[in-house]
């Protein structure tokens, strides 16, 4: 008969494998799924400019609005993986266009929350209205005049040119989910803000991150758009109304001509319609069946977010690299030499698990930054520009960033003056990983294309790295004494690089004596 215990267990684990099948049915579910493409929120941007130019009116202003903050939006989540220029210009082309829409857009939407909330008799209304006439036509005129000015030209070579680079994240991949994973964790924090204040600026802040979650899952995740399409307009419908209302009181309370009495009445009434926004905002986003623990759940996590982690870091490493090939090669001999150091016990620190996961990483992205002026100092501002991949600390990504900038070039130093501040574990650390980088890196240029056959051999007097395909001459002896010296500096002994021998694998047959052949001739005859 089986113990309570046991059947406790039992329902729990049906339970949360019930939990998680509806999980993964939430985002499955949809048979038909629709994704918007960047090119078609860029081409919308051309054909919806052309309809304001003719007529400003509010419909076309929020549409091309709209497509311009989708496109935007969309170009500051690649900039997080790809480091390319057009993804910033993109931005930059549409800006003042952008910040004059959202000028006369605010004065419309003013005016639509105006006479929605209080009747045509009411005082500060008609002042209200009264200022808006006054400052629409200057706001149109400024409309159109950027409007005549974008450049239409630029837009489309961008266009033309991210057509490409849009292919370093994979729809529906792991490195796409590892965006989002960093876009939700952020609104989780933004979201926690919020909810500790009435102020305007934590839940305008919320408000345009949960803006950024949903044009990542838009592009980048399909299946998830399908299911959480509903909630993140309802969401973003609330936060919106929210932030009008904030505006509106803004507005409010500096128009002049409004008596004490009414400017109290009116904020009132803000206040009112804006609690209860709030209110359903924290029914649809608190509790056990809050959206937020839906949408986490459907997100990656424990070993699969490691592995959307890895992702990400691959997807930047393929952008930013000029010869993805030739760096490919680099990092699975540098990988395969640190395995073999980390099993021949030579290091202790060589077995801790997180830098194991460093020396992958600083492998993977070792030439991100090669084609700037100052490439290892660029690499390093850019690595130390990205998020922290989840799951890491900040410490162990500097680390990275520091191996990076060491790969190659002049070996670190206590004048080094950022370098010299570290703690003396940080420099041996961060010279044991540029130091199997910079060896993999002048072993791909003395010939070596795999690490297929890599041994290693440990004694007390030194250390001996077996390569086949190693070449034996002056100049690959040269560049090998060069390439090897940082991280014999940290091993402590000498590091002997030579070729390994070749195994003859053809076997000979034993031959019989001739005696014996001439015996069994005569038998058979």
């Amino acid at each position: 008969m089986a113990s309570v215990t046991t059947l406790q267990s039992q329902n729990k684990a049906q339970s949360k494998a019930q939990n998680n099948a509806q999980d993964q049915a939430e985002v499955k579910a949809p048979a038909r799924v629709e994704r918007r493409d960047l090119f078609e929120s860029m081409d919308k941007v051309r054909a919806e400019l052309d309809k304001v130019r003719s007529n400003p009116d509010p419909d076309n202003v929020h549409d091309l609005r709209v497509a311009i903050r989708r496109c935007r939006s969309v170009a500051l989540v690649f900039e997080e993986a790809d480091p390319d220029a057009a993804w910033p210009e993109m931005r930059k082309t549409a800006k003042k266009l952008f910040r004059a829409l959202g000028a006369l857009r605010d004065a419309h939407v003013m005016e639509g929350w105006v006479k929605k909330l209080v009747p045509a008799s009411d005082p500060v209304r008609v002042q209200m209205h009264s200022s808006f006439e006054m400052e629409e036509p200057e706001l149109r005129s400024e409309v159109l005049r950027a409007a005549g000015k974008f450049d239409e030209k630029e837009w489309k070579r961008l266009q033309s040119q991210l057509r490409k680079r849009v292919r370093v994240l994979p729809v529906s991949g792991l490195a796409a989910e590892c965006l989002a994973w960093e876009r939700f964790e952020e609104i989780k924090q933004l979201h926690a803000q919020a909810l500790r204040t009435k102020k305007a600026r934590p839940w305008h802040a919320l408000r345009i991150g949960l803006k950024r979650l949903r044009y990542t899952v838009e592009s980048l995740l399909p299946e998830h758009n399908a299911a959480w399409s509903e909630n993140l307009k309802r969401l973003q419908d609330l936060l919106g109304d929210i932030h009008d209302l904030d505006v509106l009181a803004e507005r409010v309370k500096a128009e002049g001509g409004v008596d004490g009495a009414a400017r109290k009445a009116w904020k009132e009434i803000v206040q009112r319609e804006r609690g209860k926004r709030v209110q359903t905002y924290r029914q649809l986003t608190l509790g056990k069946t809050s959206i937020w623990n839906k949408w986490r759940h459907a997100l990656p996590h424990g070993e699969r977010l490691e592995a959307a982690s890895l992702a990400r870091l691959r997807a930047t490493a393929r952008a930013a690299q000029s010869s993805p090939r030739n760096a490919a090669r680099v990092t699975r001999i540098s990988i395969r030499v640190f395995e073999l150091l980390r099993r021949a016990k030579v290091m202790p620190v060589l077995g801790d698990v997180n830098v194991q996961r460093n020396l992958r990483a600083a492998a993977l992205l070792h030439a991100v930054g090669r084609d700037q002026k100052h490439p290892r100092k660029a690499a390093r501002r850019f690595l130390l520009g990205l998020k922290v991949p989840p799951r890491w600390t900040r410490e162990d990504w500097q680390l990275v960033a520091w191996a990076v900038r060491f790969h190659r070039g002049a070996e670190p130093t206590m004048n080094d003056g950022k370098f010299s501040k570290l703690s003396a574990v940080q420099q041996e650390n961060i010279r044991a990983l540029a130091g199997v980088i910079r060896l993999g890196r002048v072993l791909h240029k003395s010939g070596v294309d795999s690490p297929t056959g890599f041994k290693i051999e440990n004694s007390a007097d030194a250390i001996t790295l077996l390569v086949p395909q190693l070449e034996d001459n002056l100049e690959i002896a040269a560049r090998l004494a060069a390439g090897k010296h940082l991280l014999e500096t940290v091993l402590g002994k000498p590091l002997v690089v030579r070729a390994a021998e070749k195994v003859n694998k053809v076997v000979a047959l034993p031959q019989s004596a001739p005696g014996v052949l001439y015996a069994v001739a005569g038998a058979s005859d």
